[in-house]
């Protein structure tokens, strides 16, 4: 597995990282913890060397596969974690005062059976705690050494640019795929001129971009209170899926593959997260580090997504209101 670095900071990891959070909270169904573990594992043994989970995964339940998933491994792996949910749920509202910081990273250390978190990820900015208040208190973290570096997710260029300033930002983890290509105006940029790292989560569009979703969602599923997974939007968005698989025969790679290469061939400190919960399309995933992709083929990759209008917002209501737009 080829390593890349996050920004300026130094943090290297794997080209591409595992999105923990489907194992056991996204479908409705997720793994059994035995399964989940070995298929983390599974992603070590193959290269994989960052993860990442938050307290809201359950809530707390991810973090606890996590953490017993790399133990054997602590030392060779980077974990990435989260605080800012009120009660570790994202519906409920933010919270992330310096106490609520505090005891959210001792939680975390507890159910990640480790001493140090490599990377802490604020999940959402709080409005209603200055981002300067949230820096200063992971920068105290940072020198009592119970958190290596410091990541934002969702924030705005303001809000990263604030938050820099007082402790050195190391990733933004933010949805970043051929499904949503809002970054591009004006956070990567921003990211770019600061030296901070780009952690895009669902870089397959949640799912959407392997070509294996075409009508509606199963009941249980979790991704039927996103707007764009209607019964409706769906089969309104198969357009892009359609004219991407066009493309990706013609390459002999899958689509999913076509997305997660696009998307390592934009900017060299890019490390998306896929999530997955068999081993099969672990596999497909880490093979689209090896694809090559010429200008030809990223303009041609491009001007066809440009060309199609999507529908349905990505978020409900009450999360969409929790993206920080400064």
């Amino acid at each position: 597995m080829q390593k890349r670095k996050l920004g300026n900071s130094g943090l290297e990891v794997s080209a591409l990282g595992f999105g923990c959070m489907g194992l056991n909270f996204l479908d409705g169904k997720g793994l059994d913890k035995k399964d989940a573990i070995t298929l983390l594992r599974n992603a070590v043994e193959r290269g994989i060397t960052f993860f990442d989970t938050a307290e809201a995964y359950g809530p707390y339940t991810n973090e606890e596969i996590v953490g017993e998933g790399l133990q054997p491994y602590r030392k060779e792996v980077i974990i990435a974690t989260k605080f800012g949910c009120k009660d570790a749920r994202p519906t409920t509202g933010l919270d992330s005062r310096p106490e609520t910081i505090r005891a959210v990273v001792e939680a975390s250390l507890k159910r990640l059976k480790t001493d140090y978190i490599d990377l802490l990820y604020q999940h959402r900015v709080d409005p209603n705690v200055p981002i300067e208040d949230v820096a200063g208190t992971v920068k105290d973290l940072i020198q009592e050494g119970k958190v290596l570096y410091f990541g934002l997710s969702e924030a705005g260029a303001k809000t990263i640019r604030m938050a820099h300033s007082i402790q050195p930002v190391t990733a933004l983890q933010s949805e970043y795929s051929l499904f949503w290509r809002e970054p591009e105006r004006e956070i990567m940029p921003t990211l770019e001129e600061l030296g901070i790292g780009f952690v895009p989560f669902s870089p397959l569009g949640k799912g959407f971009l392997t070509g294996t979703i075409h009508s509606k969602l199963a009941d249980a599923d979790r991704r039927n209170v996103i707007p764009r997974f209607s019964e409706e939007n769906i089969k309104a968005n198969l357009v892009l899926v359609d004219a991407l698989s066009e493309i990706a025969n013609q390459k002999n790679v899958s689509t999913g593959q076509l997305a997660l290469a696009w998307i390592l061939a934009q900017k060299s400190w890019i490390v998306p997260i896929p999530g997955t919960t068999k081993l099969h399309p672990l596999d497909e995933n880490i093979g689209s580090t090896n694809i090559v992709l010429t200008a030809d083929e990223l303009a041609k990759i491009n001007t066809t997504v440009d060309g199609i209008t999507l529908v349905g917002e990505r978020y409900p209501e009450v999360l969409e209101k929790q993206i920080d737009r400064s």
